[in-house]
């Protein structure tokens, strides 16, 4: 890896994460990611062109608007420099090539979405759905990994023999990710409403896990839903347990008897558990550009561990 290029990606990395930020603000609101400029949020006051540039004005700034004082989220600061550093990290693990530009192409976009969803629960369609369609598109210059090789190697010899292009069977593939990650969260999500009676995903996590499937193709898509749904139960059984034990601590606190306020402390966590919003979109991101990195050399360790 060459250093010099390297530091270039970075700094390239840093200006897509200061443009990142306002579509993450702007996006879920509905306003425009053009006009206006950048503005404080608290007093609305205009960011001059040497107090947006990425990192270094959030230092110097001590992380507050010039004007009113007020805070400025350290959000700005983490996804300008989390971009620079993905950015690095496939050129490092892809080098200069369009595997390594679809690596970032998607990371950034789930980066963008990852935080979205943390902050407003919300997956703007301006980011799946345009990524869905970068991600078909991508498939058509870089191979995806294909299903269909494994589980019907006489078609693939035929074809083969009859000399069909490698795209089709990646673009195949890309296809069938899309529709198996959208059909998978979609029965999900349906199932449960059916189930508990309230809605348990929105349909944005549909369209992301589309567009996660697209890139992906179906065997990384599925170790993706796999890995996500792992931790996101890790997530709620952790939200759980911790509720549980301040709700305890504190009724033990004012005095109530060890049993009522474990039971008192009980009903907290199942309330937290049924009604909790979790942003599961934050999971599927993050499973997914670790799938897209590590994703054969993990299932090749599983497969020869089994």
């Amino acid at each position: 890896m060459d250093p010099l290029f390297a530091a270039a990606i970075f700094a390239l990395g840093l200006c897509f994460g200061s443009f990142l930020n306002v579509c993450i603000y702007r996006l879920p609101r509905d306003k425009s990611v053009v006009t206006p400029r950048s503005a404080c949020p608290h007093c609305g006051d205009l960011i001059p062109l040497y107090h947006n540039l990425p990192v270094l004005s959030w230092l110097v700034l001590r992380g507050r608007c010039r004007a009113c004082k007020q805070p400025i989220s350290p959000r700005y600061l983490v996804v300008e420099l989390l971009t620079g550093f993905l950015f690095v990290a496939c050129y490092a693990h892809f080098g200069l090539s369009l595997a390594m530009l679809k690596c970032a192409v998607l990371g950034y976009l789930l980066l963008g979405l990852i935080f979205t969803d943390a902050e407003t629960k919300l997956l703007p369609d301006a980011m799946t759905l345009p990524g869905l369609l970068l991600g078909i598109a991508f498939s058509l210059v870089v191979p995806v990994n294909d299903l269909a090789s494994r589980i019907m190697p006489g078609l693939v010899s035929i074809s083969l023999r009859h000399q069909i292009p490698w795209r089709w069977w990646s673009l195949s593939d890309s296809l069938l990710g899309a529709a198996v990650g959208a059909s998978f969260l979609y029965g999900a999500a349906a199932i449960y409403l059916r189930a508990r009676g309230v809605e348990g995903m929105g349909f944005g996590d549909v369209k992301l896990m589309a567009m996660i499937g697209a890139f992906l193709g179906t065997k990384l898509t599925v170790l993706t839903i796999f890995a996500a749904s792992l931790a996101g139960s890790l997530f709620g059984m952790s939200t759980v347990l911790a509720v549980w034990l301040k709700r305890a601590r504190r009724n033990a606190a004012r005095g109530t008897a060890s049993s009522e306020a474990h039971r008192r402390a009980w009903q907290s966590a199942r309330l937290a558990l049924r009604y909790y919003e979790m942003p599961f979109g934050v999971f599927l991101g993050a499973m997914a550009l670790l799938a897209f990195i590590f994703g054969d050399q993990l299932l090749h360790w599983y497969w020869r561990a089994l």
